[in-house]
């Protein structure tokens, strides 16, 4: 037998019976559940739907934007590492060279450094204070390189280059997984390799391809150098701006054109654990790791303009996540009024047996967060499961030139999520509070005599 709360009687027994601190939590799950056919219950469908389509759309975006962010950035760090070591007069340019010795106390010690110790400075509501605290990670590869601009003459095609030398130490890892065609640069110990790695991008504006050889003109104190090069692989990261100018060659080549001994490099490229540890690893490295004649400065640092673009991708996200319970609110409110009006009699029934208005409102508050938490579940069931389509099946393509990836990239973040779903059932009921006071304009008698 269903229970249907617009009875009276049943009304009074639920009153009588139910224990007074949990009144209102048992009327609105009675209503919640008794499965009355009315209009409000194309109401509450539509709420429902506008909070899982608004959820949806906010763990999806959420998703997006980390992905997106956390791809950009591990190519960024991958191609130059996140902290370079470099002599104190250079600039914040990667073009200029200025030769340090290999030679340092810190390499390729600081590798062996797993983690950091820092004073962190906290904050909350308004209050700051120092506390002591310790990084994610560590230090996982340091290796050194130097850099030397020159000019591309293959064929009918002349284009400008910059070369990055590297050596034994190099991490190739990171290039391996964007190589399109051939093989990483081979560096014999007993002589100089003339072996270049170049982006698909170059090889097709130049017209070459593996085993094909080519001239790079250099300018070194206003004299022309020239030397072949042959090409050993090609690759392809997606940054366009990246793949169009560099290119990799064995160190000594650059070490030769600069005119500098076989001790002397550019600079070293640390690679760390933990993004999160960027800034403190750097000034400890600094502090109390390098001579004074050297600077430790973050990649972020040194190409700002790139991390200050995707950043502005957070301003996105709020913007987003904003409308997004803007419209969840907007749903809940109609879906409460209407709920209302349609237990009128309810209601002047509940307020002559000497129930309070707020416990009244309680009722209606309860039922709303019963939609919203319905919501919420559907909203996470379809926004997580076509993320996990898009991961699995990569079912959104993107223009690589304007986005820097052919795929668009998800990263599902649990602490994200709960934020999400706790923030939007937190934010839309309060915003119900004050509707709710529609409760108490109702008058008893009118009420109970309105059918």
């Amino acid at each position: 037998m269903k229970f249907q709360i617009t009875n009276n009687v049943s009304l009074i027994t639920i009153y009588l019976s139910s224990p007074r601190m949990n009144f209102s939590y048992f009327v609105a799950r009675k209503v919640a559940f008794s499965g009355q056919q009315s209009f409000s219950r194309l109401i509450i469908r539509i709420a429902v739907v506008a909070v899982a389509l608004s959820v949806a759309v906010m763990i999806a975006s959420n998703a997006l934007i980390a992905g997106f962010k956390k791809e950009i950035s591990s190519k960024i760090f991958g191609f130059w590492g996140h902290i370079h070591i470099t002599d104190t007069d250079i600039s914040t340019s990667l073009l200029e060279a200025y030769p340090i010795p290999i030679k340092q106390p810190f390499y390729p010690y600081l590798d062996t450094i797993k983690q950091v110790d820092f004073i962190e400075t906290r904050r909350l509501f308004g209050f700051e204070w120092e506390a002591e605290t310790h990084t994610n990670g560590g230090i996982s590869h340091v290796q050194v390189f130097a850099v030397k601009p020159g000019i591309i003459k293959a064929k009918s095609q002349i284009e400008g280059i910059l070369l990055k030398g590297v050596g034994k130490d190099f991490n190739w890892k990171f290039m391996r997984q964007y190589l399109q065609k051939g093989d990483t640069l081979h560096l014999p110990d007993t002589a100089m390799s003339s072996e270049i790695l170049i982006s698909q991008q170059t090889a097709d504006r130049l017209q070459v391809d593996i085993g094909d050889s080519f001239i790079i003109h250099f300018i070194q104190e206003a004299a022309q150098l020239k030397r072949r090069f042959t090409v050993s692989g090609i690759y392809k990261t997606g940054l366009e701006e990246y793949d169009k100018v560099f290119a990799l060659v064995d160190i000594r080549q650059i070490q030769k054109l600069l005119g500098w001994r076989e001790d002397q490099v550019g600079g070293f490229e640390v690679f760390i654990d933990d993004i999160d540890d960027l800034q403190p690893i750097a000034e400890a490295i600094y502090i109390e790791h390098l001579p004074n004649e050297l600077y430790a400065e973050t990649i972020r640092e040194k190409l700002p303009e790139i991390f200050e673009w995707l950043d502005l991708q957070d301003v996105n996200e709020i913007v987003i996540l904003s409308l997004m319970v803007i419209v969840a609110i907007i749903n809940m409110i109609t879906a409460l009024m209407i709920l209302i009006l349609e237990r009128t009699n309810m209601i002047g029934t509940l307020k002559a047996l000497g129930t309070s208005n707020w416990s009244i409102r309680r009722i209606f508050l309860f039922y709303a967060a019963y939609i919203v938490i319905v919501g919420l579940f559907w909203g996470n069931l379809i926004g997580i499961g076509l993320c996990v389509l898009q991961d699995q099946f990569e079912l959104i393509k993107l223009s690589e030139e304007n986005y820097y990836l052919s795929v668009a990239p998800v990263q599902l973040q649990f602490w994200s999520i709960l934020v999400i779903n706790l923030g939007t059932l937190f934010i839309t009921l309060l915003f119900l509070i004050v509707p709710s006071y529609l409760v108490t304009s109702i008058s008893p008698v009118k009420a109970i005599r309105f059918n």
